[in-house]
């Protein structure tokens, strides 16, 4: 029913939800955790779900649960969310094997290896997946639909969609069909404001800048944030002043010191490419995150570039977020025609 109903992750990997829930042999679950940390900035479609449809996605852990044959599932959320974690602890309260798991506000606290750590303190090795270490992650998001596939029999055409900004009028949650286009949502949130400097499709961290807003919702589509001049400035680039911050900001530890950066390129320079290759390989764990920049390039006679961003400009591991609470607190707003009111 899973895979004929198109579920997929629905926090942003669309990675398809039945693979995950058949483990390769040898490995074995040992424990199901459910990401409702949802860690960008401006986000909420999650929160939202987690406060009207509390009780459809521990049904959905249970579907889940039993899937892949396992007696403990964990649901993690930032701890900046207290009104979804004091609801859904009532809820999975009366549910044998479901706990809820507040966690410390860090970015990026919703990365997959991040979040095995930080709930069941477990090391996803590189290179490995989360069943390597007994785990099955799923979004909440996913989980909702896991229950509305089994318990309803609908596939997955709808979901909920962040559109905010400092500077859009009426800022929220919206319940949209897949293939809605983004103009639509930015005209039911009250049209596109005049200092927009860009669209990002996604949240400001690991979302994409949108050069068509005739763009459809996707299944991985969980926000849309219109950026306005002010924000989308970018600062002029500096030298490298090696002072440390990007080994403390790598939450992957891909960077060993704070001479790494320097001996990369050194080693670039003087053709010691075996050498910068081998530096680098402690950096293909870098989970890109859009604020991070340095660019490597593969000198003498290759055309070809490695961009790796891992030089942070703020200790992103505890960078503050802003969370728009009125988007947060605001019900979610139907903008399917033939969607179901009762089922929002």
């Amino acid at each position: 029913a899973i895979a004929a109903a198109g579920i997929v992750g629905m926090g942003g990997a669309t990675f398809p939800t039945q693979v995950k829930l058949t483990p390769p042999p040898g490995n074995k679950a040992e424990v199901l955790i459910i990401n409702g940390v949802e860690c960008e900035p401006y986000l909420t479609a999650d929160h939202r779900i987690m406060l009207e449809k509390a009780e459809e996605i521990i049904i959905g852990v249970q579907i889940l649960m039993k899937a892949i044959d396992v007696k403990r599932a964990i649901i993690g959320i930032e701890n900046n969310k207290k009104d979804a974690i004091a609801h859904l602890q009532d809820i999975a309260g009366k549910v044998l094997g479901v706990e809820i798991c507040p966690l410390k506000v860090k970015y990026p606290q919703g990365g997959e290896k991040q979040l095995i750590q930080a709930t069941v303190n477990r090391a996803v090795p590189s290179g490995a997946l989360p069943i390597a270490v007994g785990a099955v992650v799923q979004n909440v998001g996913t989980a909702l639909a896991v229950y509305e596939a089994v318990m309803k029999n609908k596939p997955l055409i709808e979901r909920v969609v962040t559109v905010t900004g400092k500077s859009v009028k009426n800022p929220g949650n919206f319940l949209c069909r897949i293939g809605t286009p983004i103009s639509k949502l930015i005209e039911a949130a009250g049209g596109m404001p005049e200092d927009t400097a860009k669209v990002i499709g996604g949240g400001p961290m690991m979302g994409r800048t949108m050069v068509n807003i005739d763009s459809p919702v996707m299944k991985g589509t969980s926000g849309v944030l219109l950026i306005n001049e002010k924000e989308a400035a970018r600062r002029p680039m500096r030298n490298c002043i090696r002072c440390g911050k990007c080994i403390h900001s790598c939450p992957f530890g891909a960077i060993g010191s704070k001479s790494f950066i320097v001996d990369v390129i050194n080693a670039l320079r003087e053709g010691k490419h075996i050498y910068a290759m081998a530096a680098f390989a402690g950096a293909l764990v870098c989970v890109l995150l859009i604020h991070i920049h340095l660019y490597l390039a593969l000198a003498a006679g290759t055309a070809v570039v490695i961009v790796i961003r891992v030089l942070a400009t703020h200790y992103c591991w505890d960078l503050p977020r802003p969370l728009h609470e009125k988007d947060a607190h605001t019900k979610t707003k139907i903008l399917s025609e033939n969607s179901n009111a009762d089922d929002t």
